[in-house]
């Protein structure tokens, strides 16, 4: 019998790491197979494996998000021009995450993009021509999730960064 494909994501790798390492040492042994996918999936912020396997929505984490960084926020909605499209590409990494936010708000949900769709799409919300960085990196960074052929794109249900909603408002006063 073939082997059901799960998607794993996890936001925070150190949090990852930390939960694991916690998990293992109240265990004081090691873990059976079961036991491990268990602690992946709580890592992750599922109740346990059949949970991630069933698709649930991850619970909270116990750590509280950090708050809004604004001044980073603000830096990058600066990328945006009066029509609220991306001008040009930031050079460095932290901005460009936050960049693809904004485009990963304006997808719209459960809805399937050939590459040819969801390159009309980011045509509109760019200036600088560079399609394909932008569809990479949107998959990349995990916003968007696409069949290894690239037939079929789709937005990646998410909580967004507390920066997002810096940065909407700032390019909203803008226009």
């Amino acid at each position: 019998m073939p082997r059901t494909q799960i998607a794993y994501a996890a936001p925070d790798l150190s949090a990852l790491a930390r939960s694991l390492r916690d998990q293992l040492t109240r265990l004081g042994q090691t873990p059976s197979h079961v036991q491990m996918l268990n602690m992946l999936a709580r890592a992750a912020g599922h109740a346990n494996f059949q949970a991630l396997r069933a698709g649930t929505i991850p619970r909270a984490t116990e750590a509280a998000l950090p708050p809004a960084d604004e001044k980073r926020a603000l830096r990058a909605a600066g990328y945006f021009g009066a029509d609220g499209r991306l001008k040009s590409w930031p050079a460095r990494t932290n901005l460009q995450a936050l960049c693809l936010w904004v485009f990963w708000s304006r997808l719209p949900r459960g809805t399937s993009f050939s590459e040819i769709g969801i390159s009309e799409l980011l045509d509109g919300w760019h200036d600088f021509g560079d399609r394909a960085l932008l569809r990479r990196e949107m998959v990349d960074h995990r916003l968007v999730q696409r069949t290894p052929n690239g037939s079929d794109y789709r937005r990646i249900e998410q909580k967004p960064p507390a920066e997002l909603a810096v940065m909407l408002a700032a390019i909203g006063r803008a226009r």
